[in-house]
């Protein structure tokens, strides 16, 4: 079962806590009622009362599996999507759909994964506290912070355009996550500018007048942050280790880029 399948549950919602974890509760209720209304996939809950065969009042820490920091990690995505769609004031399903095609969501897991992005569009919070909950849970773990802003940014970008809207609130969750300016810039002309355009020095943090020690000492810096197996070894989704490859390969394509121009 992927992640996106075990992210619904009233133990996931009550164990995980905080606004992340009462999207997830709301979210489960919702979906049992519907259930009992006839309005749910009934092939998707068992005689115990929740999906999968497992009851929605089991043990907490459970999760189908999943770790809790890998329902927050996911929940998060979706919850910030969500809040992402209303920046630029036109929320259209086509933003949801490009969730679940960039993830890989499928069948019901994709169902579910509605459920939630709906709830969070229609809550009157901001997304500050979603925010502040998965950069408390992930504090000092920039590879999986980064990882949910370059999702963000794709998501985003999925329409072919970049509302200044968008753009404000990435920065914004940026912020909130602990990364600088210089860091933003990085992630989101990674993610914008048009192939073979990208600033080399920029991909390293650094500008032009960064000497050949310190760019070396940023390669290797964001190397070790960026590793795919830092991501794999944290049980992240399969999808964010892809993301995380793309982006070691824009990291390395700048170095040697430097490596040429600088004859290192």
């Amino acid at each position: 079962m992927s992640i996106w399948g075990k992210i619904i549950g009233g133990a996931a919602g009550f164990a995980l806590g905080g606004p992340l974890g009462a999207i997830l509760g709301a979210t489960a209720g919702h979906m049992v009622d519907k259930a009992n209304d006839g309005g749910f996939n009934q092939e998707r809950i068992s005689s115990q009362g929740g999906p999968w065969g497992q009851s929605w009042g089991q043990g907490a820490g459970q999760f189908g599996g999943a770790d809790p920091r890998q329902i927050a990690f996911a929940t998060g995505v979706i919850v910030l999507a969500a809040k992402m769609a209303k920046a630029d004031g036109n929320v259209t399903r086509e933003e949801i759909n490009a969730f679940k095609r960039l993830f890989h969501v499928t069948g019901p897991d994709a169902a579910q994964v509605g459920q939630i992005f709906d709830a969070a569009r229609r809550s009157p919070d901001g997304y500050e506290p979603y925010a502040r909950q998965i950069a408390q849970m992930f504090a000092g773990e920039r590879a999986v912070l980064e990882s949910i802003l370059e999702a963000l940014h794709q998501i985003a970008l999925s329409d072919g355009n970049l509302h200044p809207a968008e753009k404000e609130y990435l920065r914004k969750v940026a912020n909130i996550f602990g990364f600088a300016d210089v860091d933003f810039d990085r992630v989101h002309q990674g993610n914008t500018a048009p192939s073979g355009q990208l600033d080399p020095y920029k991909q390293l943090g650094l500008t032009r007048s960064a000497n050949n020690e310190e760019l070396k000492a940023a390669h290797r810096k964001l190397s070790r942050e960026n590793h795919p197996d830092l991501l794999m070894a944290k049980g992240m989704p399969e999808e964010f280790v892809e993301q995380a490859n793309e982006k070691m390969a824009r990291i390395n394509a700048a170095w040697d880029q430097i490596c040429k121009e600088r004859n290192i």
